[in-house]
């Protein structure tokens, strides 16, 4: 019997999963969750695979306010059905899908751990690397703690999550290490996403170049989103000023990482963009005073 290929239903997540298992990766657990009924707002399409009556695979593909020059999608077959053509069926249906899309968006992404089943297939299909990020815990006392003695020089101050002057160096940042995939991150949507309630986050730190009296501006800054301190790794944002000299940029990130790690550990996503970050983190790595807390996840991406 022939496989229908049909619009996602209500329902079809339970019937999938039972078939598919535990996912293969973080990144997949993560996409499953993206599966829904077909919507134009917001944009998405979703094609599930039916074999006599079982869904057997299913395809999605959708918008990104923040990142919109691509498109994400995901697709996922079940085991015995792999290495049938109906990877690459959904793909191509998707990609009709995007060509129709409100936005006028075709070009295509999606997250891959490397040495699964779904980089092999991204790999085959001719999707290629647009970044590779990692979780990394930084150790307790890793780097030696700064001093800042000198009342003219660097001052490290706590800052309000809805800070202006934070959200701005936040944006900044965020732009910039992005421009590998345009991000359109306005003031109002880095303090919703990133600092408002919903983000969850705990509480921030600023490093200034010198007192905020004297002209200070923020060097670098750190958001936790772990509500209380555990001997658990904080999940901490950190970002700096891209503005300044790689010099000055290493020398804010490690300052800063070095005051947050004098006693507890932390978690850091680190993407290959966040140049200063992976200057000072990378060494740590390789003398065992950091450690990646999970694979490493790539975004791949077509056109």
């Amino acid at each position: 019997m022939a496989l229908e290929y049909r619009a996602w239903q209500e329902g079809d997540d339970l019937e999938l999963i039972q078939l598919w298992g535990g996912p293969e990766s973080a990144v997949a657990e993560q996409f499953r969750g993206s599966f829904r009924t077909p919507s134009d707002n917001p944009w998405n399409r979703c094609i599930t695979v039916v074999d006599q009556g079982v869904p057997v695979a299913a395809g999605c593909v959708y918008g990104a306010a923040l990142h919109p020059d691509r498109l994400w999608c995901y697709i996922e077959v079940a085991e015995d059905h792999r290495r049938a053509g109906i990877g690459s069926t959904l793909l191509t249906m998707l990609q009709h899908e995007a060509a129709a899309s409100p936005s006028g968006v075709t070009a295509l992404r999606s997250k891959v751990t490397p040495g699964t089943t779904g980089a092999a297939f991204a790999e085959a299909t001719g999707f290629s690397t647009l970044q590779r990020s990692r979780l990394v815990v930084v150790a307790p006392g890793a780097l030696a703690a700064p001093a800042f003695d000198d009342a003219g020089g660097p001052q490290l101050e706590e800052a309000a999550t809805g800070s202006v002057e934070l959200t701005r160096a936040l944006a900044s940042f965020y732009e910039t290490v992005h421009a590998w995939d345009r991000a359109d991150i306005t003031l109002g949507r880095a303090q919703q996403l990133f600092l408002g309630d919903a983000s969850g986050a705990g509480g921030a730190i600023v490093l200034r170049d010198k007192p905020k009296d004297d002209g200070g501006t923020i060097a670098a800054f750190a958001i936790s989103y772990t509500q209380a301190r555990t001997e658990d790794p904080a999940d901490v944002l950190l970002g700096y000023d891209t503005a300044l000299s790689p010099s000055e940029q290493q020398a804010a990130v490690a300052s800063m990482i070095a005051m947050l790690v004098h006693q507890y550990p932390i978690q850091l996503e680190l993407d290959d963009s966040m140049e200063a970050l992976v200057a000072v983190v990378e060494p740590l790595l390789a003398t065992g005073s950091a450690r990646l807390a999970a694979p490493e996840t790539l975004v791949v991406a077509t056109g």
